[in-house]
């Protein structure tokens, strides 16, 4: 039977659009948090527990995905990728609504409680990695998932220096740390009336898969003792665990030994961005179907985890930019190739499920 076209470019379009939203938010977590002048935390704690406070909201998303993303994988493979993608970014856009509010409030608890919704609803990527995969032969699910990663790179280009402009108010006085969620939130409506018009249902066969609350759990513990998956889910935990610290935490590390604001925050992660979509677009997907991807993540990681050690021993400012082409090559060919080889060992019917539990593993979407 001959295997339909898969519409990479609505996929292209939907996560460009998606990531955009969430870059645009980047720069804007650690000075929101440990700057006194915002007034989202008491002026009279230390800088120690204001720090715990910043990692403990940022760790909120992640450990809100972990519950969500499995379930929401699963209810695509029950319901369609297109209805569940549709939820998931919805409700991205009532997240980030609600971190507007809760900076207009100074209510840190309603920070708290939008990072969680958007966490849970926001597993957007792995029923994406799950359309993907519905339609992808297993040589061109690496090329495939490349996709992700240079919309991811485009996102980044744009969305942290967008998200460093409009939150300073010396280039406008109307903008504020309120402005990128507002227009991220923005962003989220535009994506789901492109995703309602424009995404083809990809999964042909519904599968009536069970779902409970401690979904994460048992298809973590199904995943975990899989013959072919247990290795390439914790290879998958391991590595997004330090690539995850690198990309929540490098903002508090330039912000207290270089003094970035917001906007430099921006500006070095745009600059992350070049590098990955200039990797993603030209390099990566040149190589896959060339060379095995249980041969290519084997250097890609160590790639990945040299390049993080210089940052933390650089002296000056100007030298992280020196070796962020390093990381980006490396996780732009870790991230896919990861992927693919999660795919191919997924069990028929259960793309979502399976790269569910993997979006839970990777916490890809952390921003």
């Amino acid at each position: 039977m001959e295997q339909k076209k898969i519409p990479l470019f609505t996929i292209f379009l939907t996560v460009l659009v998606d990531l955009l939203g969430v870059c645009i938010v980047i720069p804007i977590s650690t000075p929101l948090i440990l700057n006194n002048d915002t007034g989202i935390l008491p002026a009279g704690l230390s800088p120690h527990i204001k720090t715990i406070i910043l990692g403990a909201l940022l760790s909120s998303f992640p450990i809100a995905q972990f519950f969500g993303a499995p379930i929401l994988g699963s209810l695509s493979d029950r319901h369609g990728r297109k209805k569940i993608l549709m939820l998931s970014i919805f409700g991205s856009c009532i997240g980030y609504l609600l971190f507007a509010y809760g900076i207009y409030a100074q209510n840190i608890y309603i920070l708290f409680f939008s990072r969680i919704l958007d966490g849970f609803t926001g597993g957007n990527i792995a029923v994406i990695y799950a359309a993907i995969a519905d339609r992808s032969s297993q040589e061109d699910k690496p090329k495939n998932f490349a996709l992700i990663g240079m919309a991811f790179g485009l996102g980044m280009i744009i969305g942290p220096a967008l998200g460093g402009i409009l939150s300073d108010d010396t280039i406008h006085p109307y903008f504020n740390f309120k402005t990128p969620y507002l227009f991220a939130a923005g962003l989220c409506l535009l994506n789901l009336f492109l995703v309602y018009l424009n995404f083809e249902e990809t999964l042909e066969k519904l599968s009536q898969v069970k779902i409970n609350a401690l979904t994460g759990f048992r298809n973590l513990y199904e995943g975990f003792t899989h013959p072919s998956l247990k290795w390439l889910f914790l290879i998958a935990f391991f590595y997004s665990l330090g690539f995850n610290f690198y990309t929540q935490f490098f903002q508090v590390f330039v912000y207290k030994k270089f003094a970035f604001d917001q906007t430099q925050i921006g500006q070095y992660f745009t600059w992350v961005g070049i590098c990955i979509t200039f990797f993603q677009a030209v390099v990566i997907r040149r190589i896959s179907g060339k060379i095995l991807p249980e041969k290519i993540i084997q250097y890609s990681m160590l790639l990945t985890s040299f390049s993080l050690v210089w940052n933390i021993l650089t002296s000056q400012a100007w030298m992280i930019y020196l070796f962020t082409p390093f990381t980006a090559l490396g996780q732009g060919l870790s991230f896919p190739n990861i992927t693919g080889l999660i795919s191919k060992n997924a069990i028929q019917g259960q793309q979502g499920k399976t790269l569910g539990i993997q979006q839970s593993c990777f916490l890809f979407r952390q921003f």
